[in-house]
């Protein structure tokens, strides 16, 4: 299998004055007039009356000749000497030959040897000539036009449409046997790339393409590199998958040990009745289950996995019919100001739950990631907007207050060119002031495409929303990133109070946490929290709000209107 496929094995694109060229390779005189006048209106014709001469033509204008007509009987060397020549020097192999004689039983040998077609002697009628002539260069253009689209150029292993149309001939003529769809995937692929440079990853590449090939082509097995660090094998079923990866990874690494991670995924014994594509998907799924271990790179489809993926299949195709039924709920989960002795109901945050009709409540855990990875999370945020907003306006004129409520933008959301608008919208036309709607925005969606999120958060500022940085813990930002980007309010990942709180927890860290807020001059939410202790601990540091189930589950909006009434001072329903 090549590693790369050159320019050079690619036919010459003739221009508007320019002619395909092709070798005569003939020792009489008379015949190689006739075939040049044949040919000449057409192609621009290299007559040549020996072994020697062929060679020379050859070495003078590589890569540009299309075709060889080839006599056997020469004065220097036999037509069959030079065949063989041509056909095992990787430079030539590609140039179709026509073989020129009129000896019966040259014919079996010649195609042996890698002729395409023969013009017998005497030659038959221009017409016959020049149709096979014209026939075999297509017919070679074509092959290698095909050759140079099939084949990864760095790794020379497939490229994906063809590996899939390989893949599926396999089934049609061994049906009987048992094959298994394979998912390689490089861990932290971008980072080896960043760290070592191109040329570095290109050749961590081109290793595993090479073991993989010696690992499984023996046995019949294909290989494709699906993305820059992915990669699909299909292949009769192997006994140990760990020892493959092994095989696999060692190569990649060459001699920087355990510089290289590879996860596998494996559809064993995949059902032949499913389409080719869907079983690397769930090699894929299979993949993912492993992708961050550092013990387990190895994970097989199985039974869980496809009835997950039937369940997640389900949720998107009722998708629509829950939007428009209004199966979403939204929740709101009360957020309290608790530097007063007695905490104070400061806002709410909105929180969505699916009230399936024949599944029940569907958790936000499952739905939510789902709807971000197939781009339905923008529809359903919209949705969540929209009735937050309808929410607090009633509130508004029911109890005579406004209770802020923040609602979750993701970073789909923002980059949509037409957020501000939206949400402005939205504002005005529920009756609302921009600051009833607090805007969270996770502390990850910063440090990605960075410049662009701040670009929109800055404007949605001006506008006069509060901004609100989630799940702060749980990202990588800067203290310096964090003193300058547009925000309100910082609120604690519930999972880094729950961290801290337990035995052997570094409440130092809190603190530091704490400060950072008093030193940027913002209020900190703390969500996630459950008992006394964790409130008491949080308020001696200087917390300002608590969120969690200490206080309060998220509730349905009639029941969260309880605790308007029984904390907000104002908060008595209008006659």
């Amino acid at each position: 299998m090549t590693a790369e496929i050159r320019n050079s094995e690619l036919p010459s694109e003739p221009g508007a004055d320019r002619k395909r060229k092709i070798l005569i390779v003939e020792d009489e005189f008379v015949n190689r007039e006739i075939l040049s006048a044949m040919l000449a209106s057409e192609y621009e014709v290299i007559p040549v009356g020996s072994g020697a001469d062929a060679e020379e033509a050859l070495r003078r204008q590589f890569g540009e000749i299309s075709l060889v007509l080839l006599d056997l009987n020469l004065p220097d060397r036999h037509g069959l000497d030079i065949l063989r020549e041509l056909k095992d020097d990787p430079r030539t192999s590609k140039i179709p030959v026509i073989v020129l004689t009129s000896d019966k039983e040259a014919e079996v040998e010649c195609l042996n040897v890698g002729a395409i077609d023969f013009i017998p002697k005497p030659y038959p009628i221009p017409k016959v000539v020049q149709a096979r002539v014209r026939r075999t260069i297509e017919l070679s253009e074509d092959r290698d036009l095909i050759r140079y689209t099939e084949r990864d150029h760095l790794t020379g292993l497939y490229t994906r449409e063809y590996f899939y149309r390989y893949a599926a001939q396999y089934d049609v003529y061994n049906r009987d046997v048992q094959t298994d769809a394979l998912v390689l995937d490089v861990n932290h692929f971008q980072m080896i790339n960043e760290r070592f440079g191109k040329q570095y990853a290109d050749g961590v590449l081109v290793r595993i393409a090479r073991a993989i090939v010696s690992a499984v082509g023996a046995s019949g097995g294909i290989a494709c590199r699906r993305s820059a660090d992915m990669f699909l094998v299909y292949c009769p079923h192997l006994l140990d998958y760990q020892a493959f990866l092994d095989g696999i990874v060692t190569a990649a690494c060459g001699e920087d040990k355990g510089r290289i991670r590879i996860r596998l995924g494996v559809c064993a014994g995949a059902d032949k009745s499913v389409e080719m594509q869907t079983r690397f998907d769930r090699a894929k799924i299979a993949a993912d289950t492993v992708r961050g271990s550092f013990t387990d790179c190895v994970a097989f489809y199985d039974n869980a996995m496809h009835e997950k993926e039937i369940y997640a299949e389900r949720l998107l195709d009722e998708f629509q019919a829950a939007i428009d039924g209004k199966q979403f709920s939204v929740y709101f989960q009360p957020k309290f100001d608790v530097r007063p002795e007695k905490p104070i109901l400061s806002g709410a945050e909105a929180l969505v739950r699916w009230i399936h009709p024949e599944l029940g409540v569907i958790s936000p855990g499952v739905f939510i990631p789902l709807f971000e990875n197939n781009g339905l999370i923008r529809m359903l945020d919209h949705y969540v907007w929209q009735e937050t907003v309808e929410r607090i306006g009633e509130w508004k004129r029911k109890f005579g207050c406004t209770v802020p409520v923040s609602v979750n933008v993701s970073r789909v959301d923002m980059l949509d060119p037409d957020l501000v608008e939206t949400l402005v919208d939205l504002i005005r036309g529920g009756g609302l002031e921009f600051s009833d709607l607090h805007l969270e925005i996770t502390e990850t969606a910063y440090t990605e495409d960075a410049r662009q999120i701040i670009s929109t958060v800055n404007r949605l500022r001006e506008t006069g929303f509060v901004i609100e940085m989630d799940d702060f813990g749980s990202g990588y930002s800067s203290l310096n990133m964090i003193a300058t980007l547009p925000i309100d309010v910082l609120k604690l990942d519930m999972a880094f109070i729950r961290n801290v709180f337990r035995e052997n927890g570094n409440l130092r860290m809190l603190k530091v946490i704490v400060e950072i807020a008093e030193t940027l001059s913002v209020p900190m939410i703390a969500e996630g929290v459950e008992k006394e202790e964790q409130l008491n601990a949080l308020r001696e540091m200087g917390c300002a709000m608590v969120q969690g189930y200490y206080f309060s589950p998220p509730l349905p909006p009639g029941e969260f209107e309880k605790h308007i009434r029984e904390w907000l001072p104002q908060g008595r329903e209008k006659e």
